[in-house]
């Protein structure tokens, strides 16, 4: 241990309660909080954060080569299938240098946005016509090697997709997101041991019901569990999702997944939008984390998930960026409680203070990074310092700056970012030109 040792000062700090706090200093050592104190009498060498800081924001959904996308899909009248399309296109360009540089660029991206944790929910394995490169993990590395160069920390969900829909092979781009069967994809995923780092974390992730087979759901689940990894998976995405998984199973996507061993403290359902009342009870019975993705469920016209309900029955709400149609968990955080107000027409089903643990101590928690997401001693040194002095946020103090941070705030007022103790974006990454560098490897993939 080196014993590095700083002090950051803050203006005022969100220490998990319903208000912010004025005049906090947290000292951090090696990379964890030491300590957390009130004082207005800030140490000599103490660095000064002016602003609201918060935990580092945990991103729980990202496929990263969809940012590729973006401003790319709004033409014309669709659905998530006819979306889809064009992603799997884009997805048949990608190797695993050009796939190092989008990523870097769409985690930097991230890291300017006050996210200092992601989970990438990694299919994309193996090259056009489903034949695994030299390493067979090659992309999964390029993944690993970008965010280590973002400064982002990165929980890397491997993930098992096995067939095309319910008893359906696997057709044309969808060949390299497939291992051929369930023992193989284990095998694979048990070969990235290398790719671990105090920065990255590996887990596991269940495509969709309609993507693995019950008895491969099953294998998925023990094995994960077995090496402590945590364990995602799309749920009832779409009603056609229900609909076929009910078809073919007599079961809901959530009551397959709970008879294969999935459900559970460790496990995490993306989007969750299309749920049964029974759905809802062993969902939050499990006590699993739901990861909503409100401006991807909304861009795709997925619909608006029950998360009072899911909230209400047990379970713990996480956030995602998913598509990347938008890179801002504030507007993600305020999605959730606007979009379920248009739904029910009731205002504050979800607080400021809910919503921000929803994005950051729920987030690490979902991640498999069990100390970080809160500022305390012993967690992790990764937070971020919010302007409270933008045309979107100004006028507000220790009370209501939460509520600032939450329902005003956008990714454009995340001012400094440190991970793990060390500075990586201050108004800006520090290190790399995020737009320049979006720009060129999006263009050179799409045009």
């Amino acid at each position: 241990m080196s014993g590095e040792r700083t002090v950051y000062q803050c203006e005022f700090a969100w220490l998990g309660g319903d208000h912010a706090v004025a005049e906090v200093a947290i000292v951090v050592v090696d990379g964890t909080i030491e300590s957390v104190e009130e004082t207005s009498r800030p140490a000599a060498d103490a660095v000064r954060l002016p602003g609201l800081t918060i935990p580092g924001l945990a991103n729980v959904h990202s496929h990263a080569f969809h940012r590729g996308l973006r401003s790319r899909t709004q033409a014309g009248i669709g659905s998530f299938w006819t979306w889809r399309e064009q992603m799997y296109r884009l997805a048949g360009r990608l190797d695993p240098d050009t796939y190092f540089l989008l990523a870097r660029a769409v985690y930097a991206e991230m890291v300017s946005a006050g996210m200092t944790a992601v989970g990438e929910f990694h299919y994309l394995h193996h090259q056009p016509g489903g034949v695994p490169y030299a390493d067979p993990n090659a992309m999964g590395a390029a993944l690993a090697a970008a965010a280590e160069e973002a400064g982002i920390r990165l929980t890397l969900l491997d993930t098992c997709y096995l067939q095309g829909g319910f008893g359906v092979a696997l057709d044309g781009v969808q060949s390299r997101f497939g291992d051929g069967d369930v023992a193989r994809w284990v095998e694979r995923a048990a070969a990235r041991t290398a790719l671990a780092s105090p920065s990255v974390r590996l887990g596991a992730a269940i495509h969709s019901v309609r993507a693995v087979d019950a008895a491969s759901i099953e294998l998925v689940s023990s094995w994960s569990r077995s090496q402590g990894l945590a364990l995602h998976a799309h749920v009832s995405e779409q009603p056609a999702e229900n609909e076929q998984c009910l078809a073919a199973t007599g079961r809901s996507p959530s009551e397959l997944l709970a008879d294969h061993g999935a459900l559970g403290e460790w496990f995490t359902a993306i989007h969750a939008t299309h749920l049964t009342d029974d759905d809802l009870t062993l969902l939050g019975g499990a006590g699993v984390v739901v990861g909503l993705c409100p401006t991807t469920e909304r861009d795709l016209a997925d619909g608006v998930g029950p998360a009072r309900a899911l909230r209400d029955a047990g379970a713990r709400l996480a956030l995602g960026s998913d598509s990347h149609a938008v890179v801002d968990l504030f507007e993600e955080a305020r999605a959730v409680e606007l979009d379920e107000r248009l739904v029910t027409r009731i205002r504050g089903s979800h607080d400021a203070p809910s919503l921000l643990r929803a994005a950051t101590a729920n987030g690490y928690a979902s991640l498999g990074w069990a100390t970080g997401g809160v500022l305390q001693p012993g967690a992790l040194a990764d937070f971020v310092t919010v302007d409270l002095r933008s045309v979107r946020t100004a006028g507000v103090g220790a009370e209501h700056a939460v509520e600032a941070a939450v329902f005003a705030a956008t990714a454009g007022d995340i001012q400094r970012v440190v991970v793990g103790g060390r500075l990586v974006a201050d108004a800006g990454h520090r290190s790399i030109d995020v737009a320049r560098e979006l720009h060129d490897v999006v263009m050179a993939l799409t045009e």
